[in-house]
């Protein structure tokens, strides 16, 4: 039975990586949304696309999708894949202490359903107490309540492990040479706006990463240029609508990959409201948002269309049909839409449960699902405005 199973992955695999070409769009978009530990998924979201030669040349990414997006823009593409599992391998160790057997891990993780939860709400215990190597550790002596200091440690945790774990898998060279453009997004703690750091007005440092990964309280905010950031998630954790909204309108592919799902069973205790609660918030309603932008997309498409059924005449001197010119577009969105499902075991700590073996289901559920949803040729064709969900 093993050999007939690792034969069937095989051929999956060499079937998914076989070439797609893609129609001419101008912009190929990968965005990328917040969710701590569930990132893995979006990492083999990203080994599928490589695998069949689908290179975005616009990666946006808030919290752990700005992270994934350093390090996926930050490398040459032959070594993006390697340089995710690094991080994620990293990432998923304990900050202080030697990490679980890998067999002895395996064999707790496939038992019992029952087990399996103990044993994943272990790790995260494990991460709250001690820290992920690479990533954050505690604070100590830990913040005080009463007593006041710098907003650069008014949190519990400490994330300066993280900036040398970028700098060392990331060329910040290649990430500002404009050969991928990069967006993150981070909310300005002071004014409360949302902001986004994009290498085609900036030049971007590891800063600018961490910052959008800054959830308070756990983590504290990030300085820039005199201003303090927090995690972007706390406004919108999902960057789609940045890559809508640019100008000027391009062709455009956009994968837009979650990590939290806006549907889900009303839960019945205490524990699954939680996790609900979580799902509910930072989902940021990417349903939602792609409606909006099929809706506005269609208005701009009808108003094109109107335009050029006008005498030219018309069109030059009339001040309406100016503005409605500046208005007006006939581009094509295509949005294709990835969503991590929940998994039975999980609990509401699955956002920080950084398991070695939890990492590598969420990134084979990734690359399954990216894998099945490339099947639908159809789905990537030219389109006016669509979305699909996988």
């Amino acid at each position: 039975m093993a050999e007939n199973d690792n034969s069937e992955n095989a051929a999956q695999a060499a079937k998914a990586q076989r070439r797609i070409d893609l129609p001419l769009y101008e912009t190929i978009a990968l965005t990328l949304q917040g969710g701590g530990a569930l990132g893995a998924y979006q990492a083999g979201v990203y080994q599928g696309l490589h695998e069949v030669g689908i290179h975005p040349n616009w990666i946006a990414g808030i919290s752990i999708g700005a992270l994934n997006t350093a390090i996926i823009a930050g490398n040459a593409p032959e070594h993006r894949v390697m340089r995710l599992l690094e991080f994620w391998e990293t990432i998923c160790q304990p900050a202080f202490g030697l990490p679980i057997p890998a067999v002895v891990e395996r064999a707790l993780f496939d038992s019992a359903d029952a087990v399996r939860k103990a044993f994943t709400a272990m790790q995260a215990v494990g991460a709250l107490v001690e820290g992920q190597k690479g990533f954050f550790v505690p604070r100590f002596p830990p913040p005080s309540p009463i007593t006041s200091g710098s907003p650069q440690t008014a949190s519990y945790y400490d994330t300066t492990p993280l900036k040398a774990t970028l700098e060392r898998l990331c060329d910040f060279d290649r990430i500002n040479s404009g050969e991928t453009r990069v967006s993150v997004g981070a909310v300005n703690v002071a004014t409360g706006n949302f902001a986004y750091f994009d290498n085609t007005r900036i030049k971007l440092r590891a800063e600018h990463f961490i910052a959008s990964g800054a959830l308070p309280p756990g983590f504290a905010a990030v300085e820039i240029d005199g201003q303090f950031y927090w995690d972007g998630g706390l406004m919108s954790n999902t960057p789609l609508y940045e890559i809508a909204q640019a100008t000027p309108r391009r062709d455009t592919l956009a994968f837009q990959v979650d990590l939290w799902s806006a549907r889900g069973p009303v839960p019945d205790n205490i524990v699954d409201v939680m996790g609900r609660v979580k799902d509910v918030q930072f989902s940021s309603r990417t349903r939602l948002v792609t409606d909006q932008m099929q809706r506005a997309q269609r208005y701009r498409n009808v108003l094109r269309h109107v335009l050029d059924l006008l005498p030219d005449d018309v069109c030059k001197s009339d001040e309406w049909c100016k503005l409605a010119e500046e208005l007006a577009c006939s581009k094509h969105y295509n949005i294709v839409h990835l969503i991590y499902r929940h998994k039975e075991y999980e609990g509401h700590f699955k956002d920080y449960q950084f398991g070695f073996s939890t990492m590598r289901e969420h990134w084979a559920s990734g690359l399954e699902d990216i894998r099945r949803t490339l099947t639908h040729r159809d789905w990537l064709e030219r389109c006016r405005t669509t979305s699909r969900a996988s």
